[in-house]
């Protein structure tokens, strides 16, 4: 039998006396080898030489089977295990298997639970030191991996490889089930979820599960209502680092995420791969109840909604319920009065940002989304979508109590107050009440004066701009309605 070398301060046990040595070096606060290039410091020769490495970009092991190279003989040999598909470690408490030994040291301890490697700044814990390290950048804000393409910097060197691709447009990682591909494994392993229906993180508080450990970690905290990311230029914080990365450029402006198609640039790289969806007019996710089709798998979502009814998300301060969140976030603005986006042009604010959006088009009278079947154009693409209808003659919101069909759910909205006679528009200055916001908003100006629609011929103004349309035809002679008994026209 092989003689077994234990070491006296972990236990660990050695097969080889060389690697046993070692081992207990690491043991040791002893740092002799120095890096000449930078102040990091080993307590094995071996270990200074491979690090060296990462100075000059040597990768001195060849893959035989592929065009890859490493600068560490293990990192060969545990690649090439990826070419033969082996997988030697096996898990005695399921039936997972790993081709390195310290993934299956690492997989067990989320079957034990431990966590042994303890950062020194805070109070977190991590099951593997690679977690660790990478963690402690985080305090110390180093990112010692930079792109020579542009002037990113990451804290892992896997994040700079992935990162690289985006330059390159390389996507190594084919879906075997579909023609999908990935720049990262990871974006691979949770696509191939969707093809099994895999949801292995399950929520202890209720019961979502999730294909993703982070969608679980992100998820929790809206139980415990944890917003740990903090702005630094306002007082707003967040559940997840991206949507804080995310809203500081609102402060700054940045649109990193530019459109090849056209002059467009987005804040988010999620927006930009949805409007690049506009230009090839895709829409890969087809609702199973309906032959619609949307290009983003959140708007099905929202829009299955549509078949069940279903409005999970619900306003704390009334008993209004929507089928979305973002409705929900825009509708709790209602109760707080506040309108975060406002006009560089004019004193207006707006609750919504897409509600500035299209307002900032009423100054520059831009109208980008044109109708393929008329010459008219719109300054909102749901404006076009509902003037679509107009040609297909499509009235695709049904009433449940009636034969009535319309073509926008606010018409249907409406109508469906005619059946219950709710009036839920209530004049604060009166007991008036209506079953239309707009019906409410009008009503109002008989109590302020306002007449906000003013002829561009004479000093004449409305509070109605369906009076304007009428007025103007007292200029211009026009007379739309024609008799279909006489030649008389109106």
């Amino acid at each position: 039998m092989a003689e077994i070398w234990e070491c006296t301060v972990c236990k660990k046990k050695c097969t080889s006396l060389s690697y046993f040595n070692s081992h207990v070096s690491t043991h040791a606060e002893e740092k002799p080898y120095q890096c000449t290039q930078c102040d990091k410091a080993f307590n094995q020769r071996g270990n200074l030489t491979t690090h060296l490495r990462t100075h000059t970009g040597e990768k001195p092991y060849q893959c035989t089977q592929c065009d890859k190279a490493f600068n560490q003989r293990g990192n060969l040999t545990t690649h090439l295990r990826t070419h033969a598909e082996e997988k030697p470690y096996q898990c005695t408490q399921c039936d997972k298997a790993f081709n390195q030994s310290g993934n299956l040291t690492s997989h067990l301890r989320t079957h034990t639970g431990e966590k042994p490697y303890q950062c020194t700044q805070c109070d977190k814990a991590f099951n593997q030191r690679g977690s660790l390290t990478t963690h402690l950048r985080t305090h110390t804000e180093e990112k010692p991996y930079r792109c020579t393409q542009c002037d990113k910097a990451f804290n892992q060197s896997a994040h700079l490889t992935t990162h690289l691709r985006t330059h390159t447009g390389a996507k190594p990682y084919q879906c075997t089930q579909c023609d999908k591909t990935f720049s990262d494994s990871g974006a691979l392993t949770r696509h191939l979820r969707t093809h099994a229906e895999e949801k292995p993180y399950q929520c202890t508080q209720c019961d979502k599960a999730f294909n993703r450990s982070g969608n679980l970690t992100t998820h929790l905290r809206t139980h415990t209502g944890a917003k740990p990311y903090q702005c630094t230029q306002c007082d707003k914080a967040f559940n997840r680092s991206g949507n804080l990365t995310t809203h500081l450029r609102t402060h700054t402006g940045e649109k990193p995420c530019q459109c090849t198609q056209c002059d467009k640039a987005f804040n988010q790289r999620g927006n930009l791969t949805r409007h690049l969806r506009t230009h090839a007019e895709e829409k890969p996710y087809q609702c199973t109840q309906c032959d619609k089709a949307f290009n983003q798998c959140g708007h099905l979502t929202t829009h299955l909604r549509s078949h069940t009814g279903a409005k999970p998300y619900q306003c704390t301060q009334c008993d209004k319920t929507f089928s979305d969140s973002s409705a929900l976030t825009t509708h709790l603005r209602t109760h707080a009065e506040e309108k975060p986006y406002q006009c560089t042009q004019c004193d207006k604010a707006f609750n919504q940002s897409c509600h500035l959006t299209t307002h900032l088009r009423t100054h520059t009278d831009e109208k980008p989304y044109q109708c393929t079947q008329c010459d008219k154009a719109f300054n909102q693409s749901g404006d076009l979508t509902r003037h679509l209808r107009t040609h297909t003659g499509e009235k695709p919101y049904q009433c449940t109590q009636c034969n009535k069909a319309f073509n926008r759910s606010g018409n249907l909205t409406t109508h469906l107050h005619t059946h219950t006679g709710a009036k839920p528009y209530q004049c604060t200055q009166c007991d008036k009440a209506f079953n239309q916001s707009c019906h409410l908003t009008t009503h109002l100006r008989t109590h302020t004066g306002e007449k906000p629609y003013q002829c561009t011929q004479c000093d004449k103004a409305f509070n109605q701009s369906g009076d304007l349309t009428t007025h103007l035809r007292t200029h211009t002679g026009e007379k739309p309605y024609q008799c279909t008994q006489c030649n008389k026209a109106f």
